[in-house]
C-alpha cells in the first residue's frame, strides 16, 4: 500500500525547520571569518567613549525650541580648574547657564581677563574677570540672548583661559598645564590603575583663547611631543580661532570643557602654599596612578615599553643634568668637576650605570628613554630636571635638586612628590626633603654662576638611596 501524501501541515513544518537548518549555518559560517580580537595591551583609551556618536545622526546644533535653554553643569571644580557639561560662547563673551546659583563658583573663581602675570594687590585687579569675560546668567536671559540654539563642540574640550606668559616653557606647558589639566579631568575617574588605564574618552580640542597659533611651542620642541603623544586626535584653536567665532554672532556650546585658568588657580590655597596652579586640582578626588596615564604614552612614543623604567631591582641608573655651558644658574666650575669625579668613583665602586649630560645635546626621543630608566636624576634648579616626569615612580626613584644656599623653588620638589619621587634640596652640603622644606626664596645669586655643592654629601646620599632595602619590590 503506497504511503499516503504528506499534509499541507507537514509540509510546513519541515519548510520552517529546513529554514532554521538554513540560517543556524549561514550564522556559524559567519561567525568563523569573523577577525579574531587582538589582545589589549594597557593604554589611555580602553572603555568605550560615551561621548561619541556614532549610533545617532549627524548633528552640528543643539535645539531647544520654545523648551528651557539646557543648564550648565559644574561637574568638578576647584580655583582655576573648572570641568562643566554645557558652557556656552557668544560674541567672545563666556556664559554659565544656570537657575541655581549656589551650584556654581564665583566668575573670579573659574575665568579671569587672561593678561600678563605681575605681582602686587593692583595687578590681581586688574586680572579680575568683567562681563566682557564671562557672564552666569539664568535661563530666562539665556533664551532671549541665544534664541532657539546653539552650535555644538563636541566631546571633551581642554580650553586655557591664559596668557602666552608661561605656555611656551616646558615645565609650565608639560608639569603645570597638561599636568593640572589630567589631574582635573581624571578626578572623573579616580580609579585609574598602575596600569594607567581609564575609561575618560581622549579630548577632541584644545583651545588657547589669547594666544596665537606659534607661541605654544617651546624652544626644544618638547612641547609638541608631549601634546601629540597624549593627545594625537586633539584639534587645536587659538586667538584667530577665537575672533572667528567672536565675529559671527552666533551662541557655541561646549559639550563638555575642561577649563584652565591661571589667575584663578592663583587664588586657591595650594596655589598660595606651593605657588603652582597645577598643585590646587589635588583638592578633587583622584588616583595617586593618574599620571601613569600620561606618561606610559609618552614613553611608548619614544619608543619604549611603558613597563620600561628603573625598578627596585634593576641596576641603578644616575643621570646628572649639567647645566655648565648655560652660564647662569650652574655650579661653581671646581664643584661641578668634583662632583662628576665624585659619580663616576661610585660607578667605579658599585657598579652602577652614571651619565652627566647636557640635555640640549640630546635628541628629544633620548631626553625621554634617559629619563624613563633613571632612577636618581640630579642638577641645578632648571628646566632639563622637568624629565623627571618620564621616571618610573618606585620606593628608591629620587631628585636631587641644587639651589644657591637660602634659595627653594617647589617646582620641582612639588612635582616629584605628586608623582610618588623622592626629592632631596641642597644647599651645599646641606640637604633637605619633605615635609621639613624652607619657604620660596629667591635671593641674590639664586640665578647666578656660583651655585655651591658638596660631592662627597651627594654621594653620599646616593649611597643610602641606592642600597635602602624594601619589603615589597614594585
Amino acid at each position: 500500500m503506497a504511503p499516503a501524501p504528506p499534509t499541507v501541515r507537514e509540509c510546513i513544518l519541515v519548510t520552517l525547520l529546513l529554514l532554521a537548518i538554513l540560517y543556524y549555518s549561514n550564522n556559524r559560517v559567519h561567525d568563523l571569518f569573523l577577525p579574531v580580537p587582538k589582545p589589549q595591551t594597557p593604554r589611555r583609551h580602553t572603555a568605550v567613549d560615551t561621548l561619541q556618536h556614532n549610533t545617532q545622526s549627524y548633528d552640528t546644533r543643539l535645539t531647544w525650541g520654545a523648551q528651557t535653554v539646557p543648564e550648565s553643569l559644574v561637574l568638578a571644580h576647584v580655583p582655576g580648574w573648572s570641568i562643566i557639561d554645557k558652557l556656552y560662547i557668544f560674541k567672545g563673551i563666556v556664559y554659565v547657564v544656570s537657575d541655581d546659583l549656589e551650584s556654581v563658583p564665583a566668575r573670579e573663581d573659574m575665568y579671569s581677563q587672561g593678561v600678563e602675570i605681575y605681582p602686587g594687590k593692583a595687578a590681581e585687579d586688574a586680572r579680575l574677570p568683567r562681563d566682557e569675560d564671562i557672564q552666569i546668567i539664568s535661563t530666562a536671559e539665556a533664551r532671549k540672548l541665544f534664541g532657539t540654539g546653539a552650535e555644538i563642540i563636541d566631546g571633551v574640550t581642554f580650553f586655557v583661559n591664559d596668557h602666552p606668559q608661561f605656555i611656551r616653557h616646558l615645565y609650565h606647558f608639560a608639569a603645570e598645564l597638561i599636568m593640572g589639566f589630567w589631574r582635573t579631568y581624571s578626578s572623573l575617574d579616580p580609579s585609574i590603575p598602575p596600569n594607567g588605564n581609564t575609561t575618560l574618552p581622549q579630548p577632541r580640542h584644545m583651545w588657547f583663547n589669547r594666544l596665537d597659533a606659534f607661541r605654544w611651542r617651546d624652544p626644544t620642541n618638547m612641547n609638541q611631543v608631549v601634546l601629540r603623544s597624549v593627545f594625537p586626535e586633539v584639534t587645536m584653536e587659538f586667538i584667530d580661532d577665537w575672533d572667528d567665532r567672536t565675529e559671527l554672532a552666533v551662541p557655541f556650546v561646549f559639550e563638555r570643557v575642561v577649563l584652565a585658568d591661571r589667575s584663578s588657580a592663583m587664588r586657591a590655597y595650594n596655589y598660595q602654599r606651593y605657588q603652582r596652579t597645577a598643585a590646587v586640582p589635588w583638592g578633587l578626588p583622584g588616583s595617586v596612578y593618574f599620571w601613569q596615564t600620561i606618561r606610559n604614552n609618552v614613553v611608548q612614543f619614544a619608543g619604549m615599553d611603558w613597563r620600561d623604567g628603573s625598578s627596585t631591582s634593576d641596576r641603578p641608573v644616575v643621570t646628572y643634568i649639567s647645566r655648565q655651558a648655560w652660564g647662569r644658574r650652574i655650579l661653581l666650575k671646581e664643584d661641578h668637576e668634583n662632583l662628576v669625579r665624585e659619580l663616576y668613583r661610585l660607578r667605579d665602586t658599585h657598579g652602577w650605570e652614571v651619565n652627566v649630560v647636557l640635555m640640549e645635546k640630546l635628541s628629544r626621543d633620548e631626553q625621554i628613554r634617559l629619563a624613563v630608566r633613571t632612577t636618581i636624576m640630579m642638577g641645578v634648579h632648571g628646566n632639563g630636571l622637568t624629565n623627571l616626569i618620564w621616571m618610573q615612580p618606585t620606593p628608591r626613584a629620587t631628585v636631587m635638586e641644587f639651589f644657591f644656599p637660602g634659595g627653594f623653588a617647589h617646582d620641582y620638589e612639588f612635582t616629584a612628590r605628586s608623582l610618588g619621587i623622592t626629592h632631596y634640596g641642597f644647599w651645599g652640603s646641606q640637604s633637605f626633603t619633605s615635609p621639613n622644606l624652607p619657604l620660596n626664596a629667591y635671593p641674590e645669586g639664586f640665578q647666578g654662576s656660583s651655585i655651591p655643592i658638596d660631592a662627597e654629601a651627594v654621594g653620599r646620599l646616593c649611597y643610602d638611596r641606592l642600597t635602602l632595602s624594601f619589603e615589597v619590590d614594585d
